[in-house]
């Protein structure tokens, strides 16, 4: 059975060869889109802009966007 140690070695070497190759290692916090209190929060935003006229543009203007983009193939 390997021990810690290998598997840290090969995550070293690995980190070693990605920033050989110019990369670095970047950590990004994003909400958790599986939690009720997420899809509590999208639920309010989404009722709030109901009936809000900014929104019926933005709409419209992501439809004609997406129907411009999908005959642009």
């Amino acid at each position: 059975m390997p021990s810690i140690h290998d598997s840290t070695g090969k995550v070293s070497r690995h980190r070693e060869r990605m920033r050989a190759a110019g990369l670095r290692p970047v950590q990004f916090w994003v909400p958790d889109t599986r939690s009720p209190e997420f899809a509590a929060q999208v639920r309010r935003q989404c009722q709030n802009l109901k009936d809000d006229p900014a929104e019926a543009d933005v709409l419209r203007f992501t439809q004609a966007a997406a129907t411009h983009v999908e005959g642009w193939e």
